[in-house]
């Protein structure tokens, strides 16, 4: 097998081991949660007989290897059980939210990544200059102050006062998409705010590095022009880590909405796990993290194959 193909194995490997052990985790966080789950929903007024046979129809009678291997074998094939609330399929759950959620997360990265790259560039080739200073205050800034503060920052200024978008970012399937990207713009610019500083600096860091190789240099005794210069010779060394900045930034805009989509009210993952938490739903609490624990995983393994195929010097044994 040739080094390269090895290598990527081995990530895809160590993604699979990884959520494994993420999702091991997780079943065992669970299960060391106080109080008993059956008594809690069926009330302190069940009889010992009814707490039993309800035990035996969630499974809570036998042990917990065993639920764990009986849950991991339905979940690897799309079988998440059914939500204690509602007694709906928690995959129908999930199917309805994750589109709401993935649209948000497309919604900051269309806007975010382009904008962050573009800043990171324009810092770099500007370096030290007052554009500069002034977009590193800003990111420094956003990234100093948590989401619900700027996120209950914005609808302060652009909701309550100015009077420009709605408070709740309250979408369903009848709204139209112009109207859901209106409804939706607050929390996307939440986190258009928290991720862009994170992508921006590392954008501008990795150029400056490239900036001092001999290449650079030579190629500016060359004569060659300041931007040609960044654009097509030091960005393109620079990707490595430009590729990892924004897929981390990626896994956050998915996995990293919970606390956004709580502040707006908005119908997704986030919403609906926090929901699962409060009336201890379990089987929901569980995919909802796993679903989580996998986007981050697959990334993240996605940018470091990237990071190989983008880098000559990685694709090699060392």
């Amino acid at each position: 097998m040739p080094p390269l193909m090895k290598l990527i194995f081995s990530r895809l490997a160590l993604g699979a081991v990884t959520l494994l052990a993420v999702s091991a985790l997780m079943f065992v966080g669970v299960e060391l949660l106080p109080g008993d789950l059956a008594q809690q929903i069926l009330g302190q007024s069940a009889t010992p007989e009814t707490l039993a046979a309800f035990r035996a129809e969630l499974g809570l009678d036998q042990p917990a290897h065993l639920r764990y291997l009986d849950w991991l074998a339905a979940a690897a094939q799309g079988d998440f059980g059914t939500s204690m609330a509602s007694q709906r399929a928690v995959a129908d759950l999930l199917s309805t939210r994750l589109t709401n959620t993935m649209f948000l997360a497309c919604y900051a990265a269309v806007i975010a990544v382009p904008v962050a790259i573009l800043l990171g560039l324009l810092s770099a080739l500007w370096r030290n200059s007052l554009f500069d200073r002034s977009v590193n205050v800003g990111a420094l800034g956003a990234i100093s102050m948590p989401e619900f503060f700027v996120a209950y920052l914005l609808v302060l200024v652009l909701s309550i006062r100015m009077g420009w978008f709605p408070t709740l970012a309250r979408i369903d399937e009848a709204s139209s998409f112009g109207d859901a990207l209106y409804r939706s713009f607050l929390p996307a610019l939440t986190l258009i705010l928290v991720v862009i500083a994170h992508m921006m600096r590392m954008t501008r860091a990795a150029i400056i590095n490239v900036l001092a190789a001999p290449y650079i240099e030579m190629a500016r005794l060359k004569g060659v022009p300041r931007w040609r210069v960044i654009v097509l010779h030091a960005l393109p060394n620079a990707l490595a880590p430009i590729i990892n900045v924004v897929a981390l930034n990626l896994a956050y805009l998915i996995v990293g909405v919970v606390v956004v989509e709580v502040v707006f009210s908005y119908p997704g993952l986030g919403q609906l796990l926090v929901d699962a938490v409060a009336s201890r739903d379990f089987p929901v609490v569980q995919a909802v993290g796993l679903f989580f624990a996998g986007t981050y995983i697959t990334l993240n393994v996605l940018a470091d194959i990237l990071s190989i195929l983008s880098n000559p010097r990685l694709r090699h044994a060392r």
